[in-house]
């Protein structure tokens, strides 16, 4: 079972309706009697231009932006492999959004 760490992209398996899809891996790791599940922020290449999707360009990445209005908790047996990292500032600037996003 894959081991994700925050500030990881994943692909991830989100479902039939939402594909899989490349995802920022938002959550801490879990402790051992926590449930076996990972809390995501979506990327996608559809863009609609909101405040919420955070544009970062990653050569891992086809060009698009994280969604934070997309967020979602998936077990971790849906994250199938992991395509890179984000810098610090990248992940500060998901972060944000997904607390604006949340009235946080």
């Amino acid at each position: 079972m894959p081991h994700p760490d925050r500030g990881e992209v994943w692909m991830v398996d989100l479902g039939i309706a939402a594909k899989v899809r490349p995802a920022l891996v938002l959550s801490i790791p879990p402790e051992p009697q926590d449930r076996v599940l990972v809390t995501v922020v979506p990327h996608t290449t559809l863009l609609h231009g909101t405040r919420f999707e955070i544009e970062i360009s990653k050569r891992f990445l086809k060009p698009g932006a994280f969604d934070a209005q997309g967020i979602a908790t998936v077990a971790r047996a849906r994250l199938i492999r992991k395509l890179g990292d984000l810098l610090p500032a990248e992940l500060a600037s998901i972060e944000d959004a997904v607390k604006y996003w949340l009235g946080l």
